[in-house]
């Protein structure tokens, strides 16, 4: 049987550098950031910002067939993605679960000010991770309409500061 971990969290909050530790034990990483970069480049440069949306849709249902044919193999998969909502968690569970995979969702609870730091450093190396600069104002954005997971049978690691 298939065991997807769901990762969870606002950007900065260490769900990639998770997701690659479980990599490493022989989970196959679904990173969105990483194939929106393969496949259509750096936003505002290789694509205009305002497609930004429509191109990430496209990426994330090549994703999910991909996951479904994953969990069809039996293999163990993370799901790099933020899942900022209720509902997408709720929708991708279902999906799982119905497909014969078991879920665990990692949520990677971060204070306002642990992500600030974090994204200073990271907006200095754009790369395949971390495609674009996390200004303050969108990480405000991202923070304040995230919603924590909360009886959802959530693993909470809180981040502290480095």
């Amino acid at each position: 049987m298939s065991n997807v971990i769901m990762m969870c969290g606002v950007c900065g909050a260490g769900k990639t550098t998770y997701s690659k530790a479980k990599e490493k034990e022989g989970y196959i990483r679904l990173s969105i950031d990483e194939e929106m970069w393969r496949t259509y480049g750096r936003k505002g440069i290789d694509y205009p910002d305002d497609q930004y949306e429509a191109l990430s849709e496209k990426v994330e249902s090549a994703l999910r067939e991909k996951l479904l044919k994953l969990i069809d193999e039996g293999k163990n998969v993370v799901i790099d993605f933020s899942f900022w909502n209720k509902e997408t968690r709720s929708f991708y569970r279902q999906i799982i679960e119905k497909s014969g995979g078991t879920v665990e969702l990692v949520y990677l609870k971060a204070g306002l000010e642990t992500l600030r730091k974090r994204l200073q450093k990271r907006n200095l190396h754009l790369h395949a991770n971390s495609p674009f600069v996390i200004t303050d104002e969108i990480l405000k954005h991202h923070y304040d309409g995230f919603q924590e997971p909360c009886g959802e049978g959530e693993i909470v690691i809180l981040q502290s500061e480095e």
